[in-house]
């Protein structure tokens, strides 16, 4: 199956519900912590969080009072409903789109933040040509998804939206393609609340992951090349 916008659109609209709250809420801080590394000094008097999903970035960002003007842009009805349950302070406008048009006038943000978006993205330049066009500065994350066994995880990929795969080096093409210029990237694994959660009754697939995280950490050379994501600002 080919994962258009339409279709995608189709698959998200019922995607988000109370019932993963939790592990979204989990898997955000550390989304927000390399945000606020990548962006220290930027602050931003206007921000956009495209692709914000059910709005868990934004609601820690707005906790930690690091913009008192945001938009959230969404694809999916049901991350809508979801991000307007939480009352987000600093959020000014919640604007549905059609997954790359956006309605905003030239350099109107001082910061754009897509997280974990692009790799679900059918035509990525054609969003991120936009993404460039309405702010100044941009903050991207994908998750590093390649393997040498890649090939054998299709149906895995595909049952969750990532229609692109990249690793670092590939993204930043994609956004020099594009005209992106990068001022700062981390190499990050997830954290480890993350993987408990994950991995809640204790097994060899957990042990398997903390001594692979422990041998990441202590090679950085290896960060660089298989890290859990990838986060990048540009402008």
């Amino acid at each position: 199956m080919i994962l258009t916008s339409n279709k995608l659109k189709e698959m998200y609209d019922s995607h988000y519900s109370d019932d993963t709250e939790e592990w979204r809420r989990i898997g955000a801080y550390g989304k927000v912590e390399n945000i606020i590394e990548l962006a220290r000094g930027l602050n931003p008097n206007k921000l956009i969080d495209i692709g914000a999903g059910d709005g868990n970035i934004l609601s820690i960002l707005s906790e930690k009072k690091f913009c008192l003007d945001m938009t959230a842009v969404e694809i999916s009805n049901s991350a809508i409903d979801q991000i307007k349950k939480k009352n987000i302070e600093g959020l000014k406008l919640i604007k549905q789109f059609n997954g790359y048009d956006l309605p905003f006038k030239d350099k109107e943000f001082d910061l754009a933040i897509c997280s974990h978006v692009i790799e679900h993205v059918e035509h990525p330049r054609k969003l991120l040509s936009e993404i460039r066009r309405i702010s100044k500065m941009q903050l991207f994350e994908v998750p590093i998804d390649f393997s040498f066994r890649v090939d054998k995880k299709f149906n895995h990929f595909n049952s969750y939206g990532h229609i692109n795969i990249f690793t670092p080096a590939l993204f930043n093409f994609l956004l020099y393609s594009v005209g992106y210029e990068i001022v700062k990237n981390k190499y990050a694994l997830y954290r480890k609340d993350v993987i408990d959660f994950q991995n809640r009754q204790f097994s060899f697939k957990y042990l398997t992951i903390v001594i692979k995280r422990l041998i990441w950490k202590s090679i950085p050379i290896l960060m660089r090349i298989k890290p859990n994501t990838y986060a990048v600002l540009t402008k």
